[in-house]
């Protein structure tokens, strides 16, 4: 099950799922370990969650919008366009209780529609228009790890981080904008097991595009304007143009590559370091954030304002935004490649494309947990994987052929006899392990 974004497989039992991960919760929440049968993407989220400071006893979302507030939001955003749509799919054919939201890219949900009756049981949590699910604020919940991993999730009963949301399962998509590739919010089922069920995420899923789709249409029918391109000019006759999706590589590199516009630039050190992490906080960084995710004592927002200076000037006018720092435009990385693959299972493939670490020489905080972030998920899934030979590439690796934590986990796949399992041992004795 690790990595994998559905919460049960087919042929599981929901029961058996929730008592496992019931006792996994309890456990990390006494020792701070994540036990062997966590989903990857849940224990990574539950520590986030903890490291944002997220008391799982007593976490209650804060209501930021209300009254005329949430009105005059909910009437500006883009995603009021697809509502009638999403109702039709997902609200009127209802087959059992269910509820529908659609949240913003900062994870204030905008419209909770659906069962009068499961509503009413979720606002004693603050499952409500106004109130902030993102995971900085929540904890583990399948909307707030989708905007912070931009793909679609579910969280199961005891996975969610705070305890009062045990009792609720949840499938959850982003939302984006399907000409400039914007974070525009998120799409949402909750209710009970049922919508952790692998038909569950397969329905917001097609439901999310459906409605990316139907917003490019009202567009192009004129209901609706065409947005500007975060790169210069109108979107809609970018598909004519040389223009491609900019994409980060940042592993095994100390200056990051990003490839945008028809060109390669190569970045310094520090601008590597803040598009990579504006890349992974897609709802915004404010100037003090962000120096502390660049350096241990906090670089001055001075500092960080310049430094969002230059690289503005360098990619263009248009694709950074303030107030908070964000990026305009959905930015891949070598990272989500590798992530992918492993969540698909191609572990073997995963390998060739791990290039080596993230970023590898740098000491910035932020970038050091994304580093280590994506190291536990490599040996959490290649652990996992019963293939022989991606353990012996896992230990020929240039980045882990000298990483304990690989060599230890490749030795218990092989024969104790084979001349392979001598090599690996013998490296591990030569790191004094």
């Amino acid at each position: 099950m690790a990595g994998s974004w559905n919460a049960w497989p087919w042929n599981s039992d929901p029961d058996t799922v929730r008592r496992n991960v019931a006792l996994a919760h309890e456990h990390f929440t006494d020792s701070g370990e994540v036990g062997a049968n966590v989903r990857a993407i849940v224990g990574e989220s539950w520590k986030r969650s903890a490291r944002h400071g997220v008391d799982p006893d007593t976490a209650l979302p804060r209501l930021e919008l209300t009254g005329s507030e949430l009105r005059d939001h909910r009437e500006a955003h883009p995603l009021a366009a697809v509502m009638p749509l999403l109702r039709r799919l997902l609200v009127d054919p209802a087959p059992g209780p269910q509820i529908v939201v659609v949240g913003d890219a900062t994870g204030r949900l905008l419209w909770v529609e659906g069962d009068h009756r499961l509503r009413g049981r979720a606002e004693s949590m603050h499952f409500v228009e106004g109130a902030n699910w993102h995971e900085r604020s929540a904890g583990t919940n399948a909307p707030g790890v989708a905007l912070t991993l931009g793909h679609e999730v579910q969280v199961f009963a005891g996975e969610h981080f705070a305890r009062n949301v045990h009792t609720w399962s949840c499938s959850a998509a982003p939302l984006h904008d399907p000409d400039t590739g914007e974070l525009l919010g998120v799409l949402d089922l909750t209710g009970k097991d049922h919508l952790a069920s692998p038909q569950a995420l397969a329905l917001v899923r097609s439901a999310a595009t459906a409605a990316e789709l139907e917003l490019r249409a009202l567009r192009y029918s004129g209901h609706l304007p065409h947005p500007r391109s975060p790169w210069g000019g109108n979107e809609h006759t970018a598909t004519s143009s040389p223009w491609r999706a900019p994409f980060l590589r940042v592993l095994g590199r100390d200056r990051a590559l990003l490839t945008f516009g028809g060109r390669k630039t190569e970045l310094s050190a520090r601008h590597s370091e803040i598009l990579l992490l504006l890349a992974r906080h897609t709802t915004g960084l404010t100037g003090e954030a962000l120096g502390a995710l660049l350096h241990e004592r906090g670089a001055s927002p001075v500092t960080v304002r310049a430094e969002v200076a230059r690289i503005r000037r360098l990619l263009g006018p248009d694709m950074l935004a303030s107030r908070p720092y964000r990026l305009r435009r959905l930015l891949r990385s070598d990272i989500d490649e590798v992530h992918d693959l492993l969540t698909e299972g191609a572990h073997r493939t995963a390998l060739q494309s791990y290039a080596g670490h993230v970023l590898p020489r740098s000491q910035a905080p932020g970038v050091a947990e994304i580093r280590e972030e994506l190291q536990a998920e490599m040996c959490s899934s290649l652990e996992a994987c019963t293939d022989r030979n991606v353990h012996l590439r896992w230990a020929e690796h240039p980045a882990w052929r000298v990483d304990p934590r690989a060599l230890i986990a490749v030795l218990s796949h092989l024969d104790p006899n084979s001349p392979h399992h001598a090599i690996v041992r013998g490296r591990l004795h030569g790191l004094g392990n």
